[in-house]
């Protein structure tokens, strides 16, 4: 049989299923961007934050933590402990960091407080009567561009929630700027709570 050149068919056929391959493939240490390093010192090991003030990305949504690095890189979303550290970061390397800290497992904090049974009660019935498990899902894992609240530091989400509230600007989700106006402080320290101990 003659040897046929590969039709442009068959190499680009090739090319996306290698690229496929790549894609699905588990991030080793060679493919890992140096950023890692920089995101572990803040966000903890495999993404599980112990810093009250920093938010846990492991098991977040990967298109949600898409989306924020983006708004982060180009300035849309202003965090002065983030600044310039996503600077320049390509498209591709976002991907494979959002995979990775997706794709691990949430570990509750050790720096999370005692339960409070009346603040987690009452959270709880704030969160139902807010509807908060429509967009989070009932177990507030999150999905697509909506976060994981489950675990997260008490700390965080009631500091979160009080920006929202308060300062909503670029970068910030409307939705819940109007879900959070008019709540008091007390009401979002509860919630805080409830969704920091929520099993």
């Amino acid at each position: 049989m003659p040897n046929r050149k590969p039709s442009n068919f068959t190499c680009t056929s090739r090319a996306l299923a290698a690229a496929a391959l790549l894609f699905f493939q588990p991030v080793t240490q060679a493919q890992q961007p140096q950023q890692l390093e920089l995101c572990v010192a803040c966000h903890g090991p495999q993404g599980n934050s112990q810093i009250p003030q920093f938010p846990s990305l492991a098991g977040q949504p990967k298109v949600f933590l898409e989306n924020q690095m983006v708004l982060i890189r180009e300035g849309l979303r202003d965090i002065p402990q983030m600044k310039g550290l996503l600077d320049g970061m390509k498209d591709a390397d976002i991907v494979v960091l959002a995979n990775y800290f997706s794709a691990q497992t949430p570990v509750r904090p050790t720096a999370t407080s005692a339960l409070n049974a009346e603040a987690y009660q009452r959270g709880q019935a704030l969160a139902r009567q807010m509807l908060c498990g429509t967009c989070h899902l009932p177990d507030y894992s999150g999905r697509q561009q909506i976060p994981r609240l489950a675990g997260q530091h008490e700390a965080f989400l009631r500091d979160t929630m009080k920006q929202f509230r308060d300062h909503p600007g670029p970068g910030r989700d409307t939705i819940m700027a109007a879900s959070l106006y008019g709540l008091k402080d007390v009401d979002l320290a509860d919630l805080a709570h409830f969704m920091a101990h929520f099993k």
